[in-house]
């Protein structure tokens, strides 16, 4: 066996799951082979607080030692499997917990080469408010890769015509005219004019009022309209993403933000590992997989009320939730019958039943929009490729062909497109294929790329990267054209996922 990965038995694995069984085989084919091998696989720098755990002594000397048996006794691999959890936990347990996590900035690093131009002049009155809304709302079209943001004439009223000779001068193809004013019980009121420069009049205009912590949200919304009137298509700028931060190994959270990575928040914070986090359809529920009890278990988080409840915490490992479109079933991978399959369950992990079946690990469910299809990632063919079967029963079919390696799939919303991530050498790509034709794209450079999510309208693709050692949040249109990151001071962040847009 080689670093290849190659499939067998007990020590398979899937490199680049998210799940603790996988982990755990990764980690026994190290010690067998070498732990050398761990530096050329996606579980290197995808569970790097593992990895360093590891590497650090948590699971003694002998891990480090290139023991080349390959055989160990049933009895022997649960042992050290235990071990290995029980070593996890100790570790976070004796950690500090940092206060904050940075505040994300936003890089565009590439944008669409056709874009259309839009001047989007600083709101009138917007002087005494906490929130440039202009540059908010024209960041936003720009991070789509289908505007660029052109210098027009600075409005003198709200109420005022526009001066076409000028805006026709800078080559504007709209023009906005918005203000911001507050209210007498301390609110905002937020309201704009969307013009079409060649027709020379008005085509929309919106006004919301909001309270001073929901400015960024409303130039979202702001920025939601524009993008639909202009493009037929919705926005999905007043949205939100989750992610995991990291500071040291541990501390850890998940963090809640705007679109654009602004405004996060800390929904939960641990000294233990979590990862794979899943957003409910509605928004307001995200599950998420925790090493809090000592072992990997599934839970549902109520973000409004912080309430949260475990909903899988069989023996073995419980991991990969995934919501179907209603939100009444959640997708789960557990190894409750010694093998990790795909299983499903009501949302309150009452009436659990498999999904798959057989002797290939199944895992990282993912429910195409329309709840026909639930897609999955699999060794049955021996080595990972993404198949999907039909919710209703039937065969599993494979969908992910040309790469010798395909793992972590995210269905556009559109259901036209599959995203995930393929092996190129010694490093990982994103990649986009096209559902009808099965023709692949890359989107992303290769390198330590992983956990991609569509945004809400299926046009970006949120995923994690790794840029000078640290984790980091990128996104790319769907075409691979417009590229940005959101960039945190401190800390590694990984794990994102976009949850739906905000009504």
């Amino acid at each position: 066996m080689n670093a290849e990965l190659q499939w067998s038995s007990r020590a398979s694995v899937i490199s680049a799951t998210k799940k603790c069984d996988q982990i755990w085989a990764e980690l026994l084919r190290i010690q067998q082979f070498g732990f050398d091998l761990i530096e050329n696989s996606n579980i290197y720098w995808k569970y790097f607080p593992f990895v360093r755990m590891v590497r650090n002594g948590l699971l003694g000397q002998e891990t480090r030692s290139k023991e080349r048996g390959n055989s160990m006794s049933a009895n022997a691999i649960e042992m050290r499997r235990r071990l290995f959890l029980k070593s996890l936990g100790a570790a976070a347990v004796a950690g500090t917990m940092s206060s904050s996590f940075a505040q994300l900035k936003v890089d565009i690093l590439g944008v669409g080469a056709n874009q259309f131009p839009i001047a989007i002049p600083a709101f009138i009155g917007n002087e005494g408010a906490p929130e440039n809304i202009a540059e908010i709302v024209g960041n936003d079209l720009v991070r789509s890769g289908a505007f660029r943001l052109v210098d027009g004439p600075v409005p003198t009223s709200y109420d005022m015509t526009p001066e076409w000779s000028k805006i026709s001068a800078v080559g504007a193809g709209a023009y906005v005219i918005g203000e911001v004013k507050k209210t007498p019980d301390g609110r905002y009121d937020l309201q704009f004019r969307l013009f079409d420069p060649v027709k020379r009049q008005e085509t929309d205009e919106a006004n919301f009022v909001c309270a001073k912590d929901d400015l960024r949200l409303y130039a979202h919304k702001i920025a939601d309209r524009i993008f639909e009137r202009l493009t037929g298509e919705k926005g999905d700028f007043a949205s939100r993403i989750a992610y995991v931060a990291q500071q040291g190994r541990k501390s850890f959270a998940i963090m809640v933000a705007d679109s654009d990575g602004h405004n996060p928040q800390a929904a939960l914070r641990s000294k233990e590992p979590i990862i794979s986090i899943a957003w409910s359809p509605n928004g307001r529920q995200i599950a998420y997989t925790t090493f809090e009890t000592g072992k990997p278990t599934v839970w549902i988080h109520d973000l409004s009320t912080g309430k949260r409840r475990q909903v899988a915490g069989f023996r073995g490992n419980n991991s990969a939730p995934a919501f179907s479109p209603d939100g009444n079933t959640l997708a789960v991978a557990l190894s409750k019958g010694g093998i990790t399959k795909i299983y499903l369950m009501n949302v309150n992990g009452q009436n659990v039943r498999p999904f798959t079946e057989g002797s290939s690990i199944d895992t990282e469910p993912a429910f195409s929009p329309d709840g026909q299809y639930i897609y999955f990632t699999s060794d049955r063919g021996g080595n990972p490729q993404i198949y999907r079967k039909p919710v209703g029963g039937g065969s599993a079919e494979r969908v992910s062909f040309g790469n010798a390696y395909a793992v972590s799939p995210a269905v556009s919303p559109k259901n036209d497109q599959l995203a995930y991530i393929v092996r190129s050498g010694g490093t990982f790509q994103l990649v986009q294929q096209d559902l009808a034709t099965g023709n692949v794209i890359p989107l992303s450079q290769v390198g330590k790329n992983e956990s991609p999510s569509y945004s809400p309208n299926g046009n970006m693709i949120i995923y994690a990267a790794e840029v000078g050692g640290k984790g980091v949040l990128s996104t790319v249109s769907t075409d691979g054209s417009a590229k940005s990151r959101l960039s945190g001071l401190s800390g590694d962040i990984r794990e994102p996922a976009w949850g739906p847009t905000i009504s």
